[in-house]
C-alpha cells in the first residue's frame, strides 16, 4: 500500500489492499430509483427522497473518468486550506462541510473539469482530474496546508474508476463505480463515495505502519527460541510498545476512521446508506478488525519479550547481590582470621 508522494512527478503507486476488486455490490435502492430514467428516457424523475437533488444538465451517459484519493499528511489546516483555495478562485471553494471542503477545477465561465473534496484528516479526492491537474492542487495548495506531512514511503494513493450510465443499476465492480448519469452533477452523492474511499486510504497509512512493526520484529521470537536470548535492548522494546500504542490509540481513538462522519447525521438516509454499501466494498469493518488483530498479537509479543528482559535483568541483579554476599563473607572470614591472629602474622 505504499505510495511516493511526489508533487512535481506523481509517481505514487496504488495503494493494494487484500480486498476482493471483483465482487459485485449494489448500490441502495433509493438511489436506483431516483438514477432509474422512464422508459422514454426522459428527465421527469420519479419522486423519491432525491428529488431535492440537482439533476440539471446531466452528463452524456457512457462517460468514464477517473478517481484518485491521496493520503498525504495526518492532517490539513483548514482555516490555511479555506483561504488559498478561495485565493485560487470561487469555484475551487463551493461548499464547507464538517471535516471536509469542496470545490471544483476551474475558473468562473470555464466548463468544469472535475471534483474535488478536501478532507481534514490530510486526504484528497479527485473526480475526473488529470494527473496534471491533480499536482497543480497538490503542490499549489494542499502542501502548505499539510500539519505533520507523510514522508513519501507513507503517502497513499488508490485509484478507482467512475462510469456514468443510462439504464445500467448503480453498483461498485473493480474499483468501477457505477451510477445513472443523471446523477452525475449532484457532488453530495460524489461526497459520500469519497467519505468511504478517503476513509479507506487512511487505513492504509495506519495498515502500512503495522506492518512496517512486524517485519520489524517478527525475526524476535525466532531468536528467542533458538539461542534463549533477546538482543534487542531494554529501550528498543520499550520504544516498539510505545509506536503499537501510539497506531492504536490512533486508529481507535484519535482518528475518524471508525466514525461515521458528521456529514450524514442531517443528510438522507439514502446518502448514508450509499457511504455503507462502499464501505462494505471497501472491507473497511474487515480491515479494522484484522488490524487490531495485528496490534493485539504485537502487543502480547513485546509485553512477553519485556517481561523474558525483565526477569533476566533480575536474575543478573540477583548474582550480583549472591556475589557481594560472598564476597562479604570471605572479607569477614579474613577478618575474623586475623582477629585470632591466624593471619598476618
Amino acid at each position: 500500500m505504499n505510495g511516493c508522494c511526489s508533487y512535481s512527478s506523481p509517481v505514487i503507486q496504488p495503494a493494494v489492499g487484500a480486498r476482493v476488486k471483483d465482487k459485485f455490490v449494489s448500490l441502495p435502492d433509493e438511489l436506483e430509483e431516483a438514477a432509474a430514467p422512464s422508459a422514454k428516457h426522459t428527465l421527469d424523475l420519479p419522486s423519491t427522497v432525491f428529488e431535492d437533488i440537482r439533476t440539471d444538465q446531466p452528463v452524456d451517459p457512457g462517460t468514464r473518468g477517473r478517481i484518485t484519493v491521496y493520503c498525504v499528511a495526518e492532517s490539513l489546516d483548514r482555516k490555511m486550506l479555506d483561504k488559498k483555495l478561495k485565493e485560487r478562485g470561487p469555484r475551487f471553494l463551493l461548499h464547507s462541510y464538517a471535516e471536509v471542503l469542496y470545490g471544483q477545477y476551474g475558473s468562473l465561465g470555464e466548463e468544469s473539469s472535475g471534483d474535488v473534496f478536501y478532507f481534514d484528516y490530510g486526504c484528497i479526492a479527485f473526480w475526473g482530474l488529470t494527473e496534471k491537474q491533480e499536482t497543480d492542487i497538490l503542490h499549489n495548495i494542499v502542501r502548505p496546508c499539510e500539519e505533520n506531512s507523510l514522508p513519501p514511503a507513507e503517502s497513499e494513493l488508490d485509484q478507482f474508476q467512475f462510469h456514468y450510465m443510462a439504464n445500467e443499476k448503480p453498483h461498485i465492480q473493480n474499483d468501477t463505480i457505477t451510477i445513472n448519469h443523471r446523477l452525475s452533477n449532484d457532488h453530495r452523492i460524489k461526497l459520500s463515495i469519497s467519505h468511504a474511499l478517503a476513509q479507506s486510504t487512511k487505513l492504509c497509512v495506519f495498515e502500512e505502519r503495522v506492518l512496517a512493526i512486524v517485519n520489524n520484529t517478527r525475526d524476535l521470537p525466532e531468536t528467542l527460541a533458538e539461542t534463549g536470548k533477546i538482543t534487542l535492548p531494554r529501550k528498543a522494546i520499550a520504544q516498539l510498545i510505545g509506536k503499537v500504542f501510539l497506531q492504536k490509540s490512533a486508529v481507535n481513538l484519535l482518528s475518524t476512521v471508525l466514525d461515521t462522519p458528521e456529514f450524514f447525521w442531517s443528510a438522507p438516509d439514502s446518502l448514508q446508506a450509499l457511504y455503507k454499501k462502499v464501505n462494505e466494498y471497501m472491507e473497511l469493518d474487515d480491515r479494522v478488525v484484522v488490524l487490531n488483530s495485528r496490534f493485539q498479537v504485537l502487543t502480547e509479543m513485546l509485553d512477553m519479550l519485556r517481561d523474558h528482559q525483565n526477569n533476566s535483568h533480575t536474575a543478573r541483579l540477583e548474582w550480583i547481590v549472591i556475589w557481594l554476599i560472598v564476597v562479604e563473607v570471605v572479607v569477614g572470614l579474613f577478618e575474623c582470621a586475623s582477629i585470632l591472629g591466624w593471619v598476618g602474622k
